[in-house]
């Protein structure tokens, strides 16, 4: 089926490893779901921790598919459809290289644990703030509904301002590159935290330096599904 005819609710585009790298497969299996075979994985046993409690704190990122955010999951406002996205990707894809990330490591940004570099290049930035500003016109205007949703967190006036204009609080200055490994975690005790994050460290240790070489467009093909990957553009092609 060709992009103009694929239905999609939303897209977004992330910063993926390219499937079936040992990046890839790491994080699908932690997260118990890959988002290129559409399937269900074995998630790493945790010792001391009951499989079901592992699943529900790991539930919300696995509905998204292993990723770091570069442009965050928006609607297409006719007449753009997924062509024109890919056509905005390619060209952001040309003027942007390859970033090699050798610091990643297991940390809890604000109520969640996330892999994420310990000094980002610039470079990265500069690539998210490009996906962000280049790819917006292509977004229709949040609804009423989905400023509420995001409103829950809540948001400074600054994040506010920020969701208007760009579709998403935590972008530009306020942007973090990161891979997310659990849901929230507010109420979770500091001894189940404790297991998730030693658990995480030894499940990502030992991997060589992550190539971030390309984009990855994925798509929420209806309200509420899941997240499947769609497709993957080199970076400097």
């Amino acid at each position: 089926m060709g992009h103009d005819t694929l239905a999609a609710h939303r897209v977004a585009v992330y910063a993926a490893p390219a499937p079936g790298s040992d990046w890839w497969d790491r994080g699908s299996e932690w997260l118990g779901r890959c988002a290129l075979r559409r399937c269900g994985l074995p998630m790493p046993v945790i010792e001391g921790l009951d499989p079901a409690v592992q699943a529900a704190l790991t539930a919300d990122p696995r509905r998204y598919g292993w990723h770091a955010t570069l442009k965050a999951p928006m609607r297409l406002a006719p007449p753009a459809h997924l062509r024109a996205l890919c056509d905005g990707l390619a060209a952001i894809c040309q003027t942007h290289r390859l970033i090699e990330l050798h610091d990643l490591q297991v940390a809890r940004l604000g109520s969640f644990l996330a892999l994420s570099p310990a000094a980002p290049p610039a470079a990265l930035g500069e690539l998210a703030d490009a996906c962000v500003q280049r790819l917006q016109p292509l977004a229709a205007p949040l609804d009423q509904r989905e400023l509420e949703r995001r409103r829950r967190a809540p948001l400074s006036p600054e994040e506010d301002a920020l969701m208007l204009a760009w579709g998403y609080p935590w972008v530009l200055h306020r942007y973090r590159f990161h891979f997310s490994l659990t849901g929230k975690l507010q109420g979770v005790s500091d001894e189940v935290v404790d297991r998730l994050q030693t658990a995480a460290r030894e499940h990502f240790a030992g991997l060589p330096p992550l190539r971030l070489d390309r984009l990855s467009i994925f798509i929420e093909p209806t309200p509420g599904a899941d997240f499947v990957l769609l497709e993957q553009m080199e970076l400097g092609a």
